[in-house]
């Protein structure tokens, strides 16, 4: 039987590749990282005792460094197992849920005219290529260059224009032989009974060839050149090559720059894909013109675990964050999330990287948000809990969005987070009111003096920062080397099990201090190096990477500051125990720093009720990290054992 390509290729997107290969191996834990799809196990195909096979659920390939078998899924059955391909068809179709297409000789005959659609569409790509290059594209060949396009560019997406004509296409392509049934199929003339006679369906715009999952022409993006345009984007109709709600723009090639790293970004438009790729983030993808769909989001998680849903930061961009959370919320699970990117209001990621360059957009990458963090400031934010019932009701509508949750583990933990994320809320309320310094309700701006001793700067005397919170470790981003920080690295070096009982975490830890940073890199190289079982493995690769007046200071810290859990000579039960209270304190207090810079930034943008009251939950927050702060900074690790230092 033969199967249509399009029935491979969605078994094979559904399915992971590791999870057809895991069935049969064992993963190498060191050398794995599921995070991002990465696999490593010893060879199913040779004997070998070092894991030199390889799998890669993004690129849904395999490959064996030792016997250079590679394949993708069906291959790997029908080698390993012996079985035909069809049954190994049918296989992978049961574990993604699809049922097994009956042949029909129908469909075959359509899979075969949209073979020649698509030859089609091609023809009608370059038409559009050329007339951009000719006398008839200045119009348009000037305006990309206002964009700041490269001529490079415009090639790599190969762009066009359609020239003003009723007719152009549609009569290059029939002096071509393309029969007028295929003009119409494609969707590049408007026709009908209410049409005498059908004319070009894109005319003086510019041209943005959409491809498929394999880089084939689809459909097409037109931008309108005319300033009265009824439509200044528009898209070709649907047609049998091409379903607007299932397509990401610039999918294959995002999914490709994706095996060099990273996630994937999804933004709002063409231009926006375009602009961001000639900066070097080649791993952006848009919807088309719509709202993200069901389909699509499934598209960025078959890419990626934890997509950046990026959007824009005015009130409209807001709404379509919080539309595309309640989108993803009942379809999270472990490995399979999104996180939030809001850019400056009035910017979107063309204006932005044209402007400033490619590090302004790094940073609002740098400070995408997750997706908890979005349902959270969506709920409370602006809003006014005086009351036992306006607290009670809060609660009860987190309850009902975290029960939208299909996958019973997560549910479990976003219910977790919310109600604690409550108490602290909550609880920071109790006693003086915060925000409460002129007799008027809690949560209403107050004319006083902030706690910390330092009045706002901004309209009508708002509460910017409190002194306290500004001079803390947690917050700036300090030159020296920090106690926290310093307590992590050296409880790692010292104790090496603790590097792989905390593998994830040490992988993708997010340090402050430059020459902490640099040790925690000889960590990761010992660690690629099969050296981080030992301690003296870990300080030698120390060693040759330079660092060791680096590692002497920290230790120098650790040894000023009491904290003996992460020094050599303690039990490594009590390291565990330093290190797990340190990595929770660096995690929230980066995640605070991240958080205050937006806030302060949006109430000095909006001073705003709504502004105000979230700058004073981050204050909440941050009392309630710094309580425990200061067992690191000032007193020591909170254990029950005597140590020496």
């Amino acid at each position: 039987m033969r199967f249509p390509p399009a029935f491979l290729d969605e078994i094979r997107d559904r399915v992971p590749i590791s999870s057809v290969i895991g069935q049969r191996v064992a993963w190498d834990r060191k050398k794995t990282n599921a995070s991002r799809g990465d696999y490593w196990a010893c060879c199913p195909f040779h004997g070998e005792k070092s894991p030199s096979f390889h799998c890669e659920d993004k690129k849904g390939r395999y490959h064996c460094f030792g016997c250079s078998v590679s394949g993708d899924h069906f291959k790997f059955l029908t080698e390993l197992d012996g079985m035909s391909f069809p049954e190994a068809v049918e296989k992978i179709a049961d574990m993604a849920g699809v049922p097994m297409p009956v042949r029909d000789e129908q469909e075959e005959r359509r899979e075969k005219e949209r073979a020649s659609l698509t030859d089609v569409m091609e023809m009608a790509t370059a038409f559009f290529q050329e007339r951009l290059q000719g006398p008839e594209g200045a119009k348009a060949r000037a305006y990309l260059r206002e964009r700041g396009l490269t001529s490079a560019t415009q090639q790599s997406f190969r762009l066009g224009y359609a020239p003003d004509s009723r007719n152009a296409l549609k009569e290059h392509l029939a002096a071509k032989g393309v029969p007028k049934a295929d003009i119409e199929a494609c969707g590049l003339v408007r026709h009908g009974d209410d049409i005498p006679v059908s004319y070009d369906w894109f005319r003086d715009r510019i041209m943005f060839p959409i491809p498929d999952s394999r880089g084939k022409i689809i459909a097409f993006g037109g931008r309108a050149l005319a300033p009265d345009a009824l439509a200044k984007y528009m898209n070709s109709p649907d047609t049998e090559l091409f379903h607007k709600g299932n397509v990401l723009y610039n999918f294959a090639r995002a999914r490709k720059a994706l095996a060099k790293g990273g996630t994937v970004i999804a933004v709002e438009g063409y231009m926006d894909v375009i602009a961001l790729a000639q900066a070097g983030f080649e791993n952006a993808v848009a919807p088309l013109g719509t709202a993200l769909t069901e389909n699509q989001l499934e598209l960025l998680w078959r890419m990626a675990p934890e997509p950046v849903l990026c959007f824009d930061g005015d009130k409209a961009g807001l709404k379509a964050a919080w539309r595309a959370a309640d989108l993803a919320l009942p379809s999270v699970q472990a490995g399979r999330s999104a996180s939030f990117a809001l850019l400056p209001e009035g910017k979107d990621p063309d204006d932005l990287v044209k402007a400033e360059g490619p590090d302004a957009f790094r940073a609002v990458l740098a400070d995408a948000r997750p997706l908890v963090d979005l349902l959270w400031m969506r709920e409370t934010a602006g809003g006014v809990f005086d009351t036992p019932e306006r607290r009670a009701e809060l609660g009860k509508t987190l309850r009902e969005l975290t029960s939208r949750i299909r996958d019973e583990s997560t549910r479990y933990h976003y219910q977790q987070e919310m109600r604690e994320r409550e108490q602290s809320f909550f609880g920071s309320q109790r006693g003086p009111r915060q925000g409460r310094h002129d007799g008027g309700r809690p949560g209403e701006r107050g004319q006083g003096k902030a706690p910390g001793g330092q009045f706002a700067k901004g309209a009508s005397g708002r509460i910017a920062i409190t002194e306290s919170l500004g001079q803390s470790a947690l917050v700036k981003r300090g030159e020296g080397m920090s106690v926290r920080e310093a307590t992590i690295i050296v409880a790692l070096v010292n104790h090496p099990p603790l590097i792989d009982e905390n593998f994830a975490h040490v992988e993708f830890l997010d340090l402050a201090n430059a020459d902490l940073k640099k040790l925690h890199a000889a960590i990761l190289d010992a660690m690629a190096h099969d050296a981080a079982d030992e301690r003296g493995a870990v300080i030698a690769t120390i060693e040759r990477a330079g660092c060791g007046g680096i590692w002497g200071r920290a230790v120098e810290l650790i040894k000023r500051a009491r904290q003996w859990p992460a020094l050599e000579t303690a039990a490594l039960e009590d390291a565990r125990d330093a290190f797990n209270q340190a990595l929770h304190l660096q995690r929230s207090a980066r995640t605070l720093h991240r958080e205050l810079k937006q806030a302060q930034a949006a109430l000095d943008a909006d001073p705003s009720d709504e502004n105000f009251r979230h700058l004073i939950e981050i204050q909440a927050q941050f009392n309630d990290v710094q309580a425990t702060e200061a067992l690191i900074e000032g007193f020591g690790v909170s254990s029950g054992r005597v140590g020496r230092v």
